[in-house]
């Protein structure tokens, strides 16, 4: 097996200015946090890329377009599924009280849960008062799959990854601790933040060397590195392969570090007009999302 092959670095998802229309392409300054400038507003350029995102031929061109709004890297469509690893740091396991897994603890999360940069995260009245059901953040390496995957070994691994994003997987910890499955404490709707853009596996030769925080309105909450992992991206694409096609499209959440709010004293919670954001390094950047709660003024975009 080889590696897949792709003509772009870093590809981004977006509305154009010039054609109100939905674009991918790669930014023109190969060193611009893209998700915090868009945030800001400041103006992004990107050479188009001709092709699908999941399409090994797609390629750069020399079209330069100015971003209008930023999306998430794959829309709910290409998506094939959305699976996540609960536990998957040491330092996060100790915090929960929580035994460290002897297998990846596997959870899905619905298509409808999954957003883009800067739009809010949104709690529903079922998630509500936030003080009780415990609104938590979760940065988050996540790994696009690009060709399908079966029964790979870990050496192999990685030739199926197409490359990698960033996530917040929003948790509601109530729910959550009521039952032994997390589905339904985190798949609620817009919940679950992606992006901002995917780098091409070509360009992070070690997934296991990745910086990764979360900010909640200005003050640093996380800050770990996916050398911490306690099942690593081969070892978990291995083994989500067994016995089970990993299609094109398919989008894993790799688990957290240590300082999630739930686990502080007092907790900290997601709340309504909070400004939540997660970073990570490798040219990935980082993803800005307000929050609000049903029922309440929105947060101001």
């Amino acid at each position: 097996m080889a590696p897949i092959p792709t003509q772009w670095t870093r590809l981004i998802r977006f509305v154009a200015a010039e054609t109100a229309q939905i674009h991918i392409g790669q930014p023109v300054d190969s060193r611009l946090d893209v998700g915090l400038a868009a945030w800001n507003k400041q103006t992004i350029r990107a050479y188009e890329i001709s092709g699908s995102i999941l399409d090994p031929a797609a390629h750069v061109t020399s079209n330069i377009l100015t971003v209008e709004k930023l999306l998430s890297p794959l829309s709910r469509e290409e998506m094939k599924v959305v699976r996540c690893l609960g536990l998957n740091y040491s330092d996060h396991a100790a915090e929960a009280n929580m035994a460290k897994p002897a297998a990846p603890v596997l959870f899905y999360k619905p298509l409808a849960s999954m957003i883009g940069p800067n739009a809010p995260i949104f709690i529903p009245n079922v998630a509500q008062p936030v003080e009780e059901h415990l609104s938590d953040y979760e940065v988050e390496l996540t790994i696009v799959i690009g060709k399908a995957a079966k029964n790979v070994s870990e050496a192999d691994a990685l030739d199926y990854v197409l490359g990698y994003t960033g996530a917040n997987d929003v948790s509601f910890r109530k729910h959550q601790l009521t039952t032994s499955q997390w589905g339904f404490s985190k798949g609620f709707d817009n919940t679950t933040p992606l992006g901002p853009v995917i780098v091409s596996n070509n360009a992070i030769s070690d997934p296991q060397d990745i910086p990764l925080t979360c900010t909640l309105n200005g003050k640093v909450l996380q800050d770990g590195n996916s050398s911490d992992q306690i099942f690593g991206v081969r070892k978990t694409v291995s083994f989500l392969s067994q016995g089970t096609t990993l299609e094109p499209g398919s989008v894993i959440l790799t688990g957290t570090p240590k300082g999630v709010g739930f686990a502080r004293k007092p907790a900290i919670v997601l709340k309504n007009g909070d400004d939540c954001r997660v970073w990570l390094g490798n040219g990935i950047g980082t993803l800005v999302n307000p929050v609000i709660e049903e029922g309440r003024h929105q947060a101001k975009l």
